[in-house]
């Protein structure tokens, strides 16, 4: 909180009325919430609330509701900061809330020594954004933290304060991003699994790319949620090489502050701290669990991405898994993988690859996600990342100057790298997996020559024994719609996989795995809301297997904000919002009654988004969750 002199001080120099500087200091020098504050004047909440609208425009704070208590507090702050700068390492810190002022003192003091340390420092004033889904944060750690950045200097931009969705929001986030400094993430165990912190984070990442100077510079806190512990499968990528730091209770509060006020003025954490690694590992079981219990044994197991190589939830699709086990062991073989989202293509792409790993070969998981924009600045470039990514993954030194001649061309160079150093220098097969390969697409220029090279390496594994060696798996989730030479196409050889939904017979018997006894009618009844959509179905069961909420009530709420599945349908608004043509193609399918025709382009992106099916060469919605909620979301 601020001294009363200050604010009274700031209030004259704004010209407040009595009645205005009144709401004003209760509201900034005591905290008080608005009831409180109308009992003390009075009056009603409402008349408090206009009097704080008077009080914004007085400080030329203009627009909507939201965001202006957040926009004058920056501004306090940074006033602030130049009124105490001089006695900033006395200072008695008060950090205002309820949860705050009765924490330990000493933990005050040292946050008030934190903000001392790097005083000098924070006279460069850094714009912060702070990220955390949908998913409120530990207020012991995220109210110190927003008032000890704001009082070292910096302007702080709270996710939070933001619409959700609509392009005015997204806008705003984007504008923001553009100007902001640093980018810090807090995750918690509901919050690393969060499609909207997904998305936020894919476009901070965007964003970053676009920049010279490479910022915002990103970290992480993990609140109550172990380094070790897993995040989802895509927020993970997201965060290769993102520094991180573990919060577990108000005593660790003083250090986070201090190494996070040092990290925003410096653009690095003071010390060696833990990264994220983007790889998945698809041979060591890791549970993913969202409180850390070990699984199978501790109950229901929460859908979040990749189903663990020895979870007893994972649903075999008979007999995809089978001829997927069958045909990597064959030379030269090639595997294609066809899905929408959250259909179960990672999960299906781990165990081929642990399957082929019992079998002595050698398994690299390339995620294309994993590659920055300026890798697909030209082909010469993003050919050179892709050698030199696998090479680092087979623990080989990088020899790209030796085998790279500009004379010979990008596709030459490339496939001598492979033949004459990679695969002679592995004595077992080589099993690679290029996942989310629809990145790729966006690049046609790129993806005519690269996919052209892999059906080239195809057809050489059957004259040659050194390409018998290289075993292919794509992964994509798109319809291949950009032109291509049929001959020179990776996409009409080899053994094709498309994931179909689950069957009726499937979501009972994953309902019994989950200890659910359910009659036929309830399947039915579920699966008439979400069809056989395996990440929606699971997530039911979860919820369902754990008390929290009956099938009736899910039934009732799943397509609205009230539901649990907010957060997924929640993250495809935000994507429709982003490219207006689909968001109109979705609204004409599910306010049409029949099945729908529409530009190729647009069907075959709704299909990958998971959001519609196809009949024939027309379209549908997926289920009747997503008829429900885009009718009443596309029509606002």
């Amino acid at each position: 909180m601020f001294s009363r002199e200050f604010l009274t001080q700031i209030a004259h120099q704004h010209q407040l009325s009595p009645d205005q500087e009144r709401v004003f200091l209760l509201r900034f020098a005591e905290d008080q919430d608005y009831e409180d504050i109308a009992e003390q004047v009075e009056t009603s909440k409402g008349a408090c609330l206009k009097r704080m609208g008077q009080v914004y425009k007085k400080f030329g704070i203009e627009g909507g509701t939201r965001g202006k208590e957040s926009e004058l507090r920056a501004f306090l702050d940074q006033r602030w900061v130049q009124h105490r700068a001089s006695a900033l390492p006395g200072l008695e810190m008060n950090l205002g809330s309820q949860t705050a002022r009765g924490a330990d003192s000493q933990v005050l003091s040292e946050i008030s020594s934190a903000i001392a340390a790097v005083s000098s420092a924070a006279m460069v004033s850094r714009k912060v954004a702070i990220f955390f889904g949908d998913r409120q944060p530990d207020e012991r750690l995220l109210d110190p933290l927003k008032r000890a950045i704001a009082r070292a200097g910096h302007q702080i931009i709270l996710a939070g304060d933001h619409p959700q969705s609509g392009e005015k929001g997204l806008a705003q986030l984007q504008e923001e991003l553009q100007a902001c400094d640093r980018l810090l993430l807090l995750l918690s165990g509901q919050s690393a699994f969060s499609d909207l912190l997904i998305e936020e984070v894919r476009l901070a990442r965007e964003v970053r790319e676009t920049r010279k100077d490479g910022t915002p510079d990103m970290f992480a806190i993990r609140i109550n949620w172990p380094t070790d512990s897993p995040v989802s499968y895509d927020l993970r990528v997201l965060l290769q090489g993102v520094p991180q730091r573990e919060w577990r209770s108000p005593t660790d509060t003083p250090a986070i502050v201090s190494e996070v006020l040092q990290a925003i003025a410096t653009g690095r954490f003071p010390r060696q701290v833990a990264v994220e690694s983007a790889v998945i590992s698809a041979l060591t079981p890791t549970w993913e669990s969202a409180d850390g219990r070990p699984l199978p044994f501790a109950g229901p197991e929460l859908p979040e991405g990749q189903v663990d190589l020895a979870s007893p939830f994972y649903v075999n699709r008979t007999p995809i898994e089978e001829r997927c086990y069958e045909m990597i062991l064959q030379p030269g073989a090639l595997i294609r993988i066809k899905a929408p989202r959250q259909m179960g293509k990672t999960s299906l792409m781990a165990r081929i690859l642990n399957h082929a790993a019992n079998h002595g070969y050698r398994p690299v998981h390339l995620s294309f996600h994993l590659a920055d924009k300026g890798v697909f600045a030209s082909l010469d470039k993003f050919l050179q990342w892709f050698c030199a990514y696998i090479g680092q993954q087979l623990q080989l030194p990088n020899q790209l100057p030796e085998y790279w001649d500009d004379f010979l061309g990008s596709n030459v160079n490339c496939k001598a790298y492979f033949e004459e150093y990679l695969l002679p220098e592995i004595n077992t097969p080589l099993a690679l997996c290029l996942d989310e390969v629809d990145r790729v697409f966006q690049h046609p220029d790129i993806a005519d020559d690269f996919f052209g090279l892999l059906r080239a390496w195809h057809e050489e594994s059957k004259r040659r024994e050194i390409w018998k060696k290289l075993r292919l798996v794509v992964v994509h989730s798109t319809e291949v719609y950009i032109p291509m030479n049929i001959n020179q196409s990776p996409f009409n050889v080899g053994l094709p996989i498309e994931l179909p939904e689950f069957t009726p017979n499937l979501v009972q018997d994953l309902a019994q795995r989950y200890g659910i006894n359910w009659c036929e009618t309830d399947v039915n009844r579920l699966m008439n809301m979400v069809g056989g959509h395996p990440f929606l179905v699971r997530l039911a069961l979860y919820h369902i297997a754990r008390q929290d909420i009956t099938l009736e009530t899910l039934l009732k709420t799943a397509p609205t904000e009230a539901g649990f599945y907010n957060d997924h349908l929640r993250r495809h608004l935000w994507n429709l919002e982003q490219h207006p043509a689909l968001a109109r193609a979705m609204k004409e399918v599910v306010f049409s009654p029949n099945p729908v025709r529409l530009p190729s382009e647009q069907a075959f992106k709704l299909h990958s988004m998971g959001l519609v099916k196809f009949q024939g060469n027309e379209v549908v919605e997926r289920c009747d969750l997503y008829r429900q909620y885009f009718r009443n979301r596309l029509d606002e």
